[in-house]
């Protein structure tokens, strides 16, 4: 079986997509920021322009993940460089070393995300062929994605999964959702009347792999399930799976501001986002309905 090495292999999508592959009889490596004897991590520095030669030689597939969290911390000008430089930085150096230690490396599969097109709330629905948008999240995405698209130079197959909100039983965006219903503090964001588009973590990890075996799968997709709920809808599904009662009257636009700072948009904001393309292609989604989703999730 070929041999796939992931960055960011330590984080949510990191850590399922790992155990999907190695189910499915796949070699995982990953890289690590720590050194490592381990005969399945190798050391990396994005400072120092360094990548341990034998990750790149063994790799078949390239899955790249890593990427500071967008939501960890507030947007200061010195965080929205870190976030930037993270992805593009990264990318820039895989690029590097694939062309000094692996040409023939078969696949270059890239995270972005549906920052992408912009983070407003309007009744459009974005598809890869959307203009994207030009807020800061869509200027970290384009950058991202033109690094990664240089792999298609290369004659190397490249596929990018724009991302919507990834929904998994072990943390992450429901979590941070789920919690403070469960406590009698949850409340809907702002108007509640931005979309919200998600994907459940198993059907994203799948999608990954259904880009390592299906080389008709090339170009940009977007990672998101067909169904596009509000903030509000979201809230309420939530509360019903959950039976609980939501106490508190909508968390207003302006608090959620002066906590979170200028990265409170990205829960303020949101539209509805096409899944056509990938579906073309012959994946399946296994959640295509957020109550079945939630009922797994949430049990």
């Amino acid at each position: 079986m070929d041999t796939i090495l992931i960055s960011g292999g330590t984080g949510l999508i990191g850590k399922a997509l790992q155990k999907k592959l190695l189910s499915k009889g796949y070699k995982v490596t990953i890289l690590s920021r720590r050194a490592s004897n381990s005969t399945s991590q190798f050391h990396w520095n994005i400072k120092d322009d360094f990548i341990d030669p034998i990750a790149i030689q063994k790799a078949d597939y390239i899955i790249h993940l890593a990427g500071a969290g967008i939501a960890d911390k507030r947007w200061t000008k010195k965080r929205k460089k870190e976030l930037i430089d993270s992805r593009v930085d990264s990318t820039k150096l895989l690029l590097q070393k694939v062309n000094e230690y692996n040409p023939n490396l078969k696949g270059f599969i890239a995270a972005s995300g549906i920052g992408y097109y912009g983070v407003i709330t309007t009744e459009k629905t974005y598809t890869e062929t959307s203009e994207s948008g030009s807020d800061f999240l869509a200027t970290i995405c384009k950058l991202w994605e033109n690094e990664s698209l240089k792999f298609s130079t290369q004659n190397i197959r490249t596929v990018i999964l724009r991302t919507g909100v990834v929904f998994s039983k072990n943390g992450g965006a429901l979590e941070k959702i789920v919690n403070p219903i469960k406590n009698g503090f949850g409340a809907v964001l702002g108007s509640g009347n931005q979309y919200m588009p998600w994907i459940h973590m198993d059907d994203l990890c799948e999608m990954y792999i259904h880009a390592i075996e299906n080389k008709n799968v090339d170009g940009v997709y977007n990672a998101v399930t067909s169904e596009n709920i509000t903030n509000k809808e979201l809230t309420y599904k939530i509360v019903n799976t959950l039976k609980k009662k939501i106490l508190l009257p909508p968390a207003p636009s302006f608090m959620l501001k002066l906590i979170f700072g200028k990265l409170a948009i990205i829960l303020l904001e949101g539209s509805k986002v096409s899944s056509k393309k990938i579906k073309k292609t012959g994946f399946k989604f296994e959640y295509t309905n957020i109550n079945a989703a939630l009922e797994n999730l949430l049990s």
